[in-house]
This record gives C-alpha cells, structure tokens and sequence, in this order.
C-alpha cells in the first residue's frame, strides 16, 4: 500500500509584499490624503471623549464640590470609554486609514513594513494635531472644569517611581500592538474571513483592559498623541517633566510586539509548515 500524499501548495499564503521604505508615488494619490484626513479626525473625537469623560468623573468624585466620592463612572468607565472609541473609531476608519489613531500603533507596522516612511511620519503628525484639537475643544467647553481637574494629562500617581511607569507604558503598549498585530494578520484574514469583521472588537477590548490596570499608575497613556495633545493644552510643568515616559515606553513596547509577532510568531509558524511538509 502506497502512502497517499496530497499536495496542499496551492493552498498555502503568500505574504503580501513589504510597503517600500519612502513612496513618492503616494503623495499623488487622493487615498493618501483621505487616509491622513480620517486619522487626524478619529484622534480629535478619540480625545474629545475620553478626557470628557475623565474630568467629568473628576467633579462628579470632588466631595469639595458637592460630588460623591463614590459616584460618577470611576475608574471602569473610563477604561471602557477609552476601549469603546478605540472599537468605533477603528471599526469606522479601518477600510480607509488602517485605523491606527495611535502613533505607536503606526512606528510598529513602519518596523513590520506595513506602512511606508511617508505615511508613517504623516499620520503620526495628523494623529498628534487631531489630539491637540480634540482637546482643544474639551478645555474651551468645559473651561470651568478643565483646569481645576488637570485637563486629562497624564503624570505618575504618588508611590510609584518614574521607572514604574516607564515599565507599565512599555508592557500595556506591548499588549495593544501585539493584538492589533494578531487582529489584523492577513493570514488569519485569508483563512478565516470573520477576522477582519471582528479585528476592532480585540483592539479595542486591549485598551479597556491596560486601561483598568495602569489607570492608577500612569493614568494610561499607551498613545503618544493621546499624552501630547493633553499635556499641549493643559502646558503644565509637572506634565512635561514626566511627558517623556509617554513617548519612550509606547515606542519601545511597539517595537518589541512588532519583533515578536514578525520575527518569532510568524517565523515559527513558516517553519512549523517546512516540518509538517517534509514529514508528509
């Protein structure tokens, strides 16, 4: 009896080629600048709701002002505003920008040759410019508010040292990169085609849990824009002192996931399949 072998090479995926380093051809194309549009507008309404949302908790917690300590949306809610945006702006923007809102989001796919360098620097800069305004409109709503509760910026809570929070900005950016990574694989999407659907549903369930566990740490910056745009309007010092913890440990968290979806991920799944081939 003669083992059956069957062939399975026309089955097998192909990833799609690596977005070039610089891409000129890009600034010719309407798509580009849709592209840049979209993630500027889906940072200003990512910010415009969440720092909403954290300084209406704030006064509806000031026993000072007649609040309860207890009441508002506390530390659940916000988590769960921050993931909810994440979830509809993602799911809103992703057929246009990619829905990264997030410039470490966009430094990990440029490391993975997702996205050009182009297109990288020009959505990081519309990001920040969106978080900018989005908090803009914030402060120039809730101008009574806005300074007394610190304007959503994020500092290190008292008892932790700056070390702590370089620690906790690299570990949660890590865990969002890594699911945006695994959410969006295209080869999950060719074999699986319910993934694309449900990519935002993860992404967004990543930020409301880092949220819910470095909320009394950091306050939770993982996206640099999101620290920038509050910590530009607010402009206080204690803000810019520790203002580089919010850029350094998202870039490095990003870098990280990226190496390890790329490079240990999917370079042991590729070799898995060369084993499973020779032993067929």
């Amino acid at each position: 009896m003669t083992k059956e072998v069957t062939d399975f090479s026309a089955k097998d995926y192909t990833d799609p080629p690596p977005a070039p380093l610089v891409d000129f051809e890009e600034l010719r194309q309407w798509s580009f600048y849709r592209a840049i549009i979209a993630e500027f507008i889906a940072t200003l309404l990512f910010l415009y709701v969440t720092i909403l949302t954290v300084i209406g908790y704030k006064h509806q917690a000031d026993v000072d002002a007649g609040g309860d300590v207890c009441g508002g949306v506390g530390i659940l809610g916000i988590a769960w505003a921050f993931g909810g945006m994440i979830f509809i702006l993602v799911y809103c923007t992703a057929g246009i920008s990619g829905g990264h809102i997030n410039p470490a989001v966009t430094f990990g796919l440029f490391l993975a040759r997702k996205v050009s360098l182009i297109r990288a620097v020009l959505y990081m800069v519309a990001q920040c410019l969106g978080a900018i305004c989005g908090v803009g409109f914030v402060k120039a709503f809730q101008s009574a508010y806005y300074n007394r509760y610190g304007g959503g910026v994020n500092v290190m809570a008292g008892g932790h040292s700056k070390g702590v929070g370089l620690g906790a900005e690299i570990i949660g950016t890590f865990v969002l990169v890594y699911t945006v990574f695994s959410a969006t694989d295209p080869k999950r999407n060719a074999r699986d085609s319910h993934v694309p659907v449900l990519a935002p549903l993860p992404i967004g369930f990543a930020v409301f849990m880092v949220h819910l566990a470095t909320i009394p740490v950091t306050g939770t910056g993982i996206n640099p824009a999101r620290s920038f745009g509050a910590a530009v309007i607010f402009n206080g010092d204690k803000a810019w002192d520790e203002h580089w913890i919010f850029w350094v440990g998202p870039f490095i968290g990003a870098f990280i996931a990226a190496f390890y979806h790329q490079f240990v991920l999917r370079a042991g799944a590729i070799k898995a399949l060369g084993s499973f081939r020779s032993n067929a």
